[in-house]
């Protein structure tokens, strides 16, 4: 099995992998700083390649249309939103070994979530996103999830 990690969630932002800290600071700069709408556009194609309705689960509809006909950029909150279930469905890759599984398991509710996605948890908080992340490390390290 392939392992995904930080250097395959800095491709959805196009952060050279240079060295991790280095690396790490850049997108967490970045992110303050909002990421460009591509960095939306790759995940969504990533998470649900047949469904780009998803992008308004990250920014509302009209809102994207704005930034879209201004040229503007994600605001910080929503490059947060971005970055965080890039790293939740980077992890759900290694985990699962296969892009298709890691989206299906995004997608199919879960008990310890309270029968929500792990993609709704991960997009509704930060720690939420942690909550999903902690369950794909029991799985990925052979414990109860």
């Amino acid at each position: 099995m392939k392992t995904h990690g930080f250097s395959e969630t800095q491709a959805f932002f196009d952060v050279p992998a240079r060295g991790r800290a280095q690396a790490g600071m850049r997108l967490a700069d970045d992110i303050a700083e909002g990421l460009p709408l591509a960095a939306l556009d790759r995940l969504v194609r990533a998470i649900s390649p047949d469904d780009d309705q998803l992008r308004y689960a990250f920014v509302p509809r009209p809102t994207l249309h704005r930034r879209v006909r201004d040229g503007q950029r994600l605001s910080p909150e929503e490059s947060g939103r971005v970055a965080r279930v890039a790293a939740v469905f980077t992890l759900a890759i290694e985990v699962w070994g296969d892009e298709a599984e890691a989206r299906a398991f995004l997608r199919r509710q879960h008990p310890l979530l309270g029968d929500r996605t792990p993609l709704d948890v991960a997009l509704a908080t930060d720690m939420g996103a942690r909550v999903v992340e902690k369950i794909l490390g029991r799985l990925l390290h052979g414990t109860a999830a």
